[in-house]
């Protein structure tokens, strides 16, 4: 396990983790080494975070009828980026649509982590106890692990990448 920090915290930390492989993607250009790991290590790590997410976090509030909605539009949302992360596999980075996806990608997850942090983290805070907490942050760190050994970049078809 990390440590004992708190499971807001920790998941706060792999968001700061994200934005930043997001800025090093961002001065990236055409198909170069550099662009293709840093897409891999994003992949990877947004894919892996998210499973470890819902599996902790968002199980444990599906239970608490109040964050049930929240919780349902960020698993929602969790596969919004999915999708576009196989999407951007599969086109051509060396493309200028590549670069567009990836700009619109990086908006949109941007939103939904501050989306998150901001509106939902805090307001499940109010129903969870100490015991919803430490099984969290347990789970979080060995899904997440695990979830990394055996994430991928699973692009689609070349030719069903979306215009």
């Amino acid at each position: 396990m990390a440590d004992s920090t708190e499971i807001f915290d920790r998941l706060k930390q792999d968001h700061d983790k994200h934005r930043q492989l997001l800025d090093k993607l961002k001065e990236t250009s055409g198909e170069s080494g550099q662009r293709e790991a840093l897409f891999e290590e994003l992949t990877k790590e947004l894919k892996s975070h998210a499973a470890a997410e819902e599996q902790a976090l968002y199980s444990t509030m599906l239970r608490k009828p109040p964050t049930t909605d929240e919780t349902r539009h960020s698993v929602a949302e969790h596969h919004e980026i999915d999708e576009a992360l196989n999407d951007l596999a599969a086109t051509d980075m060396s493309s200028g649509a590549w670069l567009s996806k990836f700009k619109e990608f990086d908006h949109q997850y941007r939103h939904h982590i501050d989306e998150e942090e901001e509106d939902h983290f805090p307001d499940f805070e109010n129903y969870l106890d100490d015991k919803d907490r430490e099984h969290m942050e347990r789970v979080f760190e060995r899904r997440k692990d695990k979830e990394m050994d055996e994430a991928e970049v699973t692009p689609e078809k070349k030719e069903d990448a979306k215009e």
